[in-house]
């Protein structure tokens, strides 16, 4: 049964807590002299996983920015790479505790030929795991208080050497008598000093890397059973967030297209089973140039004065910014051909959530976004239909996360069922939904996108 909207008891105004599967991310860090096979342990690690949401951060990343005089030592190889002053862990510290919290964080990236950091940055968001390896990954307090389990890797001195000749030679563009003499003047005096000591705060010593299978196995095994308990808790927050949006009546920010003639009579062919796929695809962007148009009139606007071709003065309006749109993948691809009969040069991104089919949980797997999206005045989120509500939360989120203000996102969907919305809304009471029907439950077949996409 469908309901025109606003309706019901209490309406929802106070911001429901919600945690994306993301928040309160597990970090792994992993210790061990240079070249003892750290990077390697951390990849065999991820490839056991073999999950999308698992991320390797190495600490090579954070070496500070040399001044002239110690780039004219680093080049004589003459420059301590290998004590913790090198490395700048405030920069690290605020990347890990951005991570930890769920938020997009921009890495440096540090070039070895140049001795420099480079003017591009890396970004992280999002992962269930990451893995931070390094010779100093269990040196500062800061950090240890943001791990969740700490490793060592050992490994015997004489294949360090041989695997620190072999990388700096070949991937480092150094030469093998600098690289000696780096590490019998600071590498070899330093891992005493200062590596050796982070073996007493491991939970775990891995000897051989790569070779222990054991040890990689038993580490795999801990973050799976991490991740298990983070979706049954993910899984639990959006039921709970259902049972307390079931008596609250849609927000006034839930626009439903007037249920005129004409929006009637396209619905009654849409809806109909035996409309030809030419013909639903034809109405279907008709109303959805409806929507993306009704949407719009949620921009802000300010006056503006123009010429005409008869010239005479006509004020007119003009948007205060710029409007974008992200598509949800895949079902919101079916409403750009309407976005573009509206915005024919609109910019737009994209991100694909898919639903786990075993535990039922929305899962972010992409997404490509504009660069200077935080700066758009208005950004439409475009999904075909609405179910439990589940991949919207994530993709608000996301948004969000990228620095989009709340009351700058407009959700624009052909139907979306009411717990959904009631979800939606009691975690982000800032942002509007246009849609043209709201129906009871979840609506979860998504029938709208197998009839416009063809499969």
């Amino acid at each position: 049964m469908e309901i025109p909207g606003r309706s019901r008891r209490n309406s929802i105004t106070a911001r429901a807590h919600y945690n994306p599967p993301w928040a309160n991310t597990s970090i792994i860090g992993i210790a061990g002299s240079s070249g003892s096979g750290k990077t390697s342990l951390a990849l065999a690690i991820i490839q056991k996983l073999n999950l999308p949401w698992v991320v390797l951060l190495s600490m090579d990343s954070y070496y500070k920015p040399l001044t002239p005089g110690q780039s004219t030592s680093a080049f004589k190889n003459e420059f301590d790479f290998d004590a913790p002053e090198a490395i700048d862990f405030d920069v690290l510290v605020e990347n890990l505790q951005d991570i930890k919290q769920g938020k997009k964080t921009d890495v440096p990236i540090y070039s070895f030929e140049k001795h420099a950091r480079v003017k591009e940055t890396s970004t992280v968001y999002s992962p269930h795991v990451l893995i931070l390896e390094g010779i100093f990954a269990l040196h500062d307090p800061r950090v240890l208080c943001l791990l969740d389990l700490m490793i060592f890797a050992e490994a015997d001195a004489d294949l360090c050497l041989s695997r620190r000749l072999v990388r700096d030679t070949r991937d480092r563009g150094r030469d093998i008598e600098g690289c000696i003499k780096q590490w019998f003047t600071f590498v070899k005096p330093n891992f005493h000093k200062y590596v050796q000591p982070q073996r007493e705060v491991a939970d775990i010593i891995v000897p051989r890397g790569i070779e222990n299978k054991v040890a990689i196995d038993m580490v795999s095994e801990s973050i799976q059973k991490t991740l298990e308990t983070k979706s049954k808790m993910h899984q639990r927050e959006l039921k709970r967030l259902g049972k307390e949006a079931e008596n609250c009546s849609l927000s006034a920010n839930v626009i439903v297209l007037e249920q005129k003639a004409q929006i009637v009579g396209i619905n009654s062919l849409l809806l109909t089973p035996t409309t030809s796929r030419e013909n639903f695809i034809f109405y279907f962007d008709r109303l959805v140039a409806l929507l993306i148009e009704r949407a719009t009139a949620c921009a802000d606007y300010i006056p503006h004065q123009i010429t005409t071709p008869l010239n005479a003065l006509y004020m007119g309006l003009r948007t205060t910014g710029e409007i974008s749109a992200v598509v949800i993948l895949r079902g919101g691809s079916a409403l750009e051909t309407g976005l573009k009969r509206v915005i024919p040069d609109c910019k737009t991104g994209r991100i694909l959530i898919q639903t786990n089919n075993r535990t039922g949980e929305p899962e972010l797997h992409y997404r490509k976004l504009p660069s200077d999206i935080a700066k758009h005045d208005m950004v439409m989120l475009l999904d075909a239909q609405m179910s439990s509500g589940g991949a919207a939360l994530m993709a608000v989120k996301v948004l969000v996360d990228h620095g989009v203000k709340e009351d700058r996102i407009v959700f624009v969907s052909y139907m979306a069922g009411r717990a959904g919305l009631g979800r939606l809304v009691s975690v982000f009471p800032g942002i509007k939904v246009v849609v043209c029907r709201v129906v009871e439950g979840d609506a979860d077949r998504r029938w709208i996108e197998e009839k416009y996409l063809g499969c």
